[in-house]
This record gives C-alpha cells, sequence and structure tokens, in this order.
C-alpha cells in the first residue's frame, strides 16, 4: 500500500482529536475567525475608552466644588492597578495610545463633558472663578494615564498628574497637597454632605451676632423650618437668667413636634437646650476682642448702674471695683460678658488665684459643647467657615451688617485703656485668645487657605451685587434717615444704631429679598412669632389692647419671680462644685505635705 504524500502527514490531525471543537482549533480557517473576532472586540473596547474618556474629561475646572469617598477612591485606585496587572500589556497600550491622541484631538469639545457630570458631582454651582491652564498629556506612562482616567471619573482633575504634566498650570491651579487637603477631606457636596438644618446659635452681645441671627432667620424662613422663639413674644429667652427650656413657645403645650433653630439671646445651659433641641444639633456661636466689644458695651449700655456714674471709659476702669455691685441687675454687662453668655460666672479678677483654673475650665466646657466658634473680627472668613461646616451655599451666608453703630459714636482706645480692658475682663481675655487660635486650625483643616481667599472675595462680590441692587444709596443711613418704620432698628443708650433704605427701582420679587436682607432683629422675630403661632400672636395683640400696663408688669414679674428662682438655684450648685475643687485641690496639697513630712522623717 502506497504511503500517503509527507505534506498530508505534517497537516494531519492527531488521531486522538476526535471532537469539533479540536478540529476547528487544528483548521486555519477557524484560527483566522478567531483572530478576526479578537479584533472587533479590541476596536469595540477602543471606542468605548474613547467615549469615557470624552465624557469625563472636566480638566478645564480645577475650582469645581467636589467631594470624594475616601474609601471608594483608594478601592477604586487598587482595583486600577488589579486591572493593569490583570489585562494584556499589548490591550494596556493600544487603548492608552487611542486614550491619550483623542485627548489630544478632541480638546476643542471639552465643553460638551460638562453637561455629563459623574456622581460624585452634585454640588449646587461652580465658583466663579478663572480656570487654570489645561494641563498637557504628554511623556506619561501608560499606568498613569489609565490611573488619570479612572481618577479623573472620580472629580479629581489634577492632583494626581505626575510633575511633568503640570507645567501648564496657572498659580490659582490646586496643587496635589492642597487639593487633597481642602477638596477630599472638607469641601462638600450631596454626596457626602447634607445641608443641616438642626442648628443652635448662642447669640452673644455686641459680636456681630444680629447679622447671623438674620443669616439663620432667612435659610429658616425659606425652607419652612421651625424656630424656638422665646414664650409671649418676647425678643429674648428670658436673659439674663440662665435658659430653661420652658422659656420656648409651644415646648411646655407641646404644640410644636420638632424644633430646627434656636438663636435668640439667652444665658447658656446645655442640659436645658438638649430638652429642645435634636440630638444631631450643631452647636455654634461668635466671639469678640473684649478690648473692642467693651467699647462698644460701654456705650450701648451707658444706662446700666455700673456705667450711669462715670464719664468715660477709662474713669469706670480707674475705679471698677467701687462702681461695680455683681448683685445689681444688668450690672452683668459690664464684666466679662462673654464668659456670662455662654453660662459661667463672670465675677472673676485678674489677681484671682484660680483664674487659670476657672479659665481653663470653661475654654473645656465651650470645646465641648460646641461644634465651631467663630470670630468677629473675621467675619468673612467665619461666614465661609459656617458655609462649610453647614454645608450651604455662598447665597445662605451673605449678609448686611445689622445692628451697626454710626461712626460718630465710636470711640478710639489708647494701648493702656486696652491693657485695662484686657486685665478687668482677664477672663473673657484668655477665652477669646484660645478660640482666635483654634478659629485658624478649623480654616485649615476643613476649608485651607487658598481655598479661604478665593470664596471670600466671591462673598464679598456677592455682597457688592446685592448692596447696588437691594439699597439706596449703596451702605447704611443713621434712623433718622430711614424711610420705612418698619425698617428701623432699636435705639439704646448712647449709640447710634444705623439701618438701610431699599432701592425704590425695584420689582416685587427683588424687594421681598432684599426686605429680608436688611429687617432689624425685633421685627424679624415677631414676624416669624406671627407666621408659626398666628393665633397666640392674634391673642397676645388682643390681650395687650385690654389688658391694663399693671396687669402686664404683674404677669412679667410672676415669670421673672420663676426665672430668679431657678437662678439662684443654678448659683449654688455653681458655688457648690467651684467649693469641691478647691476643697479637692486642698487636701490633694495636705496629702503630699503630709508625704513630704514622713519622708523627711524617715530619712533622718
Amino acid at each position: 500500500m502506497l504511503s500517503p504524500p509527507r505534506r498530508w502527514i505534517r497537516d494531519q490531525c492527531p488521531s486522538a482529536v476526535t471532537s469539533f471543537v479540536k478540529r476547528g482549533v487544528c483548521s486555519r480557517r477557524q484560527s483566522l475567525w478567531i483572530l478576526l473576532i479578537l479584533l472587533v472586540v479590541c476596536i469595540a473596547i477602543q471606542t468605548f475608552v474613547a467615549r469615557q474618556a470624552r465624557n469625563d474629561k472636566l480638566t478645564g475646572l480645577p475650582h469645581l466644588r467636589l467631594a470624594v469617598n475616601k474609601q471608594h477612591l483608594f478601592s477604586t485606585v487598587q482595583n486600577v492597578w488589579e486591572i493593569v496587572h490583570s489585562e494584556s500589556s499589548e490591550a494596556v497600550k493600544t487603548d492608552l495610545r487611542s486614550l491619550q491622541t483623542d485627548r489630544t484631538a478632541d480638546r476643542h469639545h471639552q465643553n460638551e463633558g460638562y453637561q455629563k457630570q459623574s456622581a460624585y458631582f452634585q454640588s449646587r454651582h461652580v465658583d466663579n472663578l478663572a480656570t487654570g491652564s489645561q494641563m498637557e498629556a504628554r511623556k506619561v506612562s501608560p499606568v498613569t494615564l489609565l490611573l488619570r482616567k479612572h481618577v479623573t471619573s472620580l472629580g479629581l482633575l489634577g492632583p494626581l498628574a505626575p510633575d511633568s504634566t503640570r507645567k501648564g498650570l496657572t498659580a490659582d491651579t490646586p496643587t496635589p497637597s492642597s487639593f487633597l487637603k481642602a477638596h477630599i477631606n472638607n469641601v462638600h457636596t450631596k454626596a457626602t454632605c447634607h445641608p443641616k438644618s438642626h442648628i443652635f446659635f448662642l447669640k452673644t452681645h455686641k459680636t456681630a451676632s444680629s447679622t447671623i441671627l438674620n443669616i439663620l432667620y432667612r435659610y429658616g424662613e425659606s425652607r419652612n423650618l421651625t424656630f424656638a422663639l422665646p414664650l409671649n413674644k418676647h425678643s429674648q429667652l428670658f436673659y439674663p437668667f440662665f435658659f430653661a427650656s420652658h422659656f420656648v413657645e409651644g415646648v411646655s403645650s407641646r404644640s410644636v413636634r420638632e424644633f430646627h433653630i434656636m438663636c435668640n439671646h439667652m444665658r447658656f445651659t446645655k442640659s436645658e437646650v438638649a430638652k429642645v433641641m435634636p440630638k444631631d444639633t450643631f452647636y455654634f456661636s461668635i466671639l469678640r476682642n473684649p478690648v473692642a466689644m467693651m467699647e462698644s458695651i460701654f456705650i450701648y449700655y451707658k444706662s446700666i448702674p455700673a456705667f450711669h456714674k462715670t464719664r468715660s471709659l477709662d474713669s469706670f476702669l480707674d475705679s471698677s471695683w467701687r462702681n461695680y455691685n455683681s448683685s445689681v441687675k444688668n450690672n452683668h454687662y459690664a464684666h466679662n460678658i462673654l464668659a456670662f453668655d455662654f453660662g459661667f460666672d463672670n465675677n472673676a479678677a485678674a489677681e484671682a488665684e484660680d483664674l487659670e483654673e476657672r479659665a481653663s475650665m470653661a475654654i473645656s466646657a465651650i470645646e465641648r459643647d460646641f461644634h465651631l466658634i467663630l470670630i468677629s473680627e473675621y467675619f468673612d472668613e467665619s461666614m465661609i467657615l459656617l458655609k462649610h461646616a453647614l454645608c450651604w451655599s455662598l447665597e445662605d451666608v451673605v449678609s448686611f451688617k445689622l445692628n451697626g453703630r454710626s461712626e460718630q459714636t465710636r470711640h478710639p482706645l489708647s494701648p493702656n485703656t486696652a491693657e485695662k480692658i484686657k486685665r478687668w475682663n482677664a477672663l473673657d481675655w484668655k477665652i477669646y485668645l484660645h478660640f482666635n487660635t483654634t478659629f485658624w486650625h478649623k480654616v485649615d483643616s476643613l476649608v485651607g487657605q487658598e481655598q479661604m481667599k478665593r470664596e471670600v472675595s466671591q462673598l464679598r462680590e456677592l455682597h457688592a451685587k446685592l448692596a447696588n441692587s437691594c439699597l439706596k444709596d449703596g451702605g447704611a443711613v443713621n434712623p433718622s434717615q430711614i424711610k420705612e418704620a418698619g425698617l428701623k432698628p432699636f435705639q439704646y443708650g448712647a449709640a447710634v444704631i444705623q439701618g438701610y433704605n431699599l432701592n425704590p427701582h425695584i420689582d416685587r420679587q427683588t424687594k421681598i429679598k432684599c426686605q429680608k436682607l436688611i429687617t432689624p432683629e425685633l421685627q424679624y422675630t415677631d414676624r416669624l412669632y406671627t407666621q408659626q403661632f398666628p393665633e397666640l400672636a392674634a391673642k397676645h395683640r388682643q390681650e395687650t389692647r385690654m389688658v391694663s400696663p399693671q396687669r402686664q408688669r404683674s404677669d412679667r414679674t410672676g415669670t421673672m419671680r420663676m426665672a430668679w428662682a431657678r437662678e439662684a438655684h443654678h448659683k449654688q450648685i455653681m458655688r457648690r462644685k467651684l467649693s469641691n475643687l478647691k476643697n479637692q485641690k486642698s487636701s490633694t496639697s495636705a496629702l503630699l505635705t503630709h508625704k513630704e513630712v514622713n519622708n523627711e522623717t524617715s530619712m533622718l
């Protein structure tokens, strides 16, 4: 039998291969089909990567407000590395070359990508700042490009790019360290941060707190939130008595299920506030330099007994202990008013032995009870810090200065007078120094210095724009020049409190918005009370007309007696705590002395 040709033997499949699949593999035609299918798959992947890169191309928005879930970011980067190691090197190189070419060729189509934000971009607006130069995608390794693709889809536009790709960045473009610190850790959007609506603000005296009150009033009213307003249509929560929960309208009657914002004057008591406000309430307050604050208080509260007989602030400070009697009504305004408002004993002398201990206790208590302490001297920066802490927008924290004095009633202080005030209000001074320092730590950790400068600039631009459209003559005027009676602020003491006139050439909707910005505290509080408790407000108006002034005074006196009794009880508790601390301190020192004597005796 003739043997088959050698060529036939070489092409013949092994006799053991009998299945259809294995015959197909051995066939040259089937191999060509497999290669063709792989080519189609590669083209499809290339097209998908190109489209994804075009959609995620947001390099032209370095100042977009964003937030990144850290765990998701790090897990995503880890997944990218796994993809790099799992995919074939040739396929990765092909995809990356096409991505790099597409990013360069289609740079003029970047605006299309802005309209297709990913789930991580849910901020309400883009900051109106000039964007930096576009990053060049040259001399970049495939792994870095793939990392950049996945990180870009999360919203990190430039921080992870290598140094060679940063040549086109402007000075304002965030660097990796500042961007990661200011944006990954702290800048909030709807993806990770929701606007806070449970808010407590301790309204301190002569610290620009009336302006913050207006901000909170406008925010709450526009969102139909419920305020913890004073009982019986009062403007304050029975200050200067220690706050009690039943001072709030709707608490005793249980007519209000949930309170959102509490911000009227009170003497702070955390346990009582906690009975009114929800557990997730954000607590904040504001401080002012005690030197400038004392000058303002002396003018505004000139009629109180401590100031009434003195001609000048210097004369009061020179004879302060003779003119000051802590048991006399309203004299607390004259001495360590910040400590008093926070609920501490304000009668602390600079030479007192326990001053440092009392200041330390006060600072620790404030840090425990409050999430944020703002500083009046840096009001714009404070508003940006508050905006980030509450996850609000820039429009939510813009304001006009309210309850401000005319320049004619301001008096410059000499360095000698300033030192006297620091000594007289030593407790306030120590509290202020501490929180002035922690304020800037908050700025660094929550916002960042560069971001703070940009947002303060934006806030001032927005303020100027509103002043130009809302206000007649663009600024504050003396009360005698205010045309509308409902916009005149309350006048007290020797101070001249200024207000505003509305621009008469604005439409109705703009007028409503502008009017809220300049409504004084007493008028705004009265309006909110009427909105929340219309029946009680009507009843109160009717009783005011019918009841005699003597009856009104007697009712008010009964409430005051209850408050006085509560305050006396609270003072007794505070004295016991201080005496216990002193006893513990003395007993500890006595024990140490006894041990020292025993040691000396044993040595002898």
